[in-house]
């Protein structure tokens, strides 16, 4: 059998809805023949509490810089966070081609982003076989 390709994957989050990032992570762990490194800046990292939002910013466009793909959570709560938007304005405008956004919706949710989606190269459902094929598609 050959060799998995590792994807490289910036998955969005906001700690304070760190229990979707959690099952997202464990979904992509359990995939099958899917192998991926996740460039997502850990909860613990101190950038998060004792830096500025400049220094945040500056993290978060380094670890995107190796990925091949973003993965955004579509909830409604990213249409009012400020950082999805500057996740998303890193990805299309910070690197000499833009990242690819995947926005994916939450399990069950009725409502979801339209900034994340009118910026994602595609939206797909809370399904494993659903994200993964969109990751193995859209990675650069």
């Amino acid at each position: 059998m050959p060799e998995l390709k590792n994807y490289k994957l910036f998955i969005s989050h906001s700690w304070t809805y760190s229990d979707a990032y959690e099952k997202l992570c464990k979904l992509l762990d359990n995939a099958s023949n899917f192998d991926y490194s996740n460039y997502s800046i850990p909860k613990d990292d101190p950038v998060h509490t004792r830096g500025s939002d400049y220094i945040l910013y500056s993290a978060i466009k380094q670890k995107m810089c190796f990925c091949n793909v973003i993965l955004i959570m579509a909830g409604v709560y990213s249409s009012y966070s400020k950082w999805i938007d500057k996740e998303i304005r890193i990805a299309n405008n910070e690197f000499s081609s833009r990242k690819p956004i995947i926005a994916i919706e939450p399990w069950g949710s009725e409502r979801t982003s339209k900034v994340v989606k009118d910026n994602a190269a595609i939206t797909v459902a809370w399904n494993t076989s659903s994200i993964v094929d969109a990751i193995r598609r859209h990675a650069i």
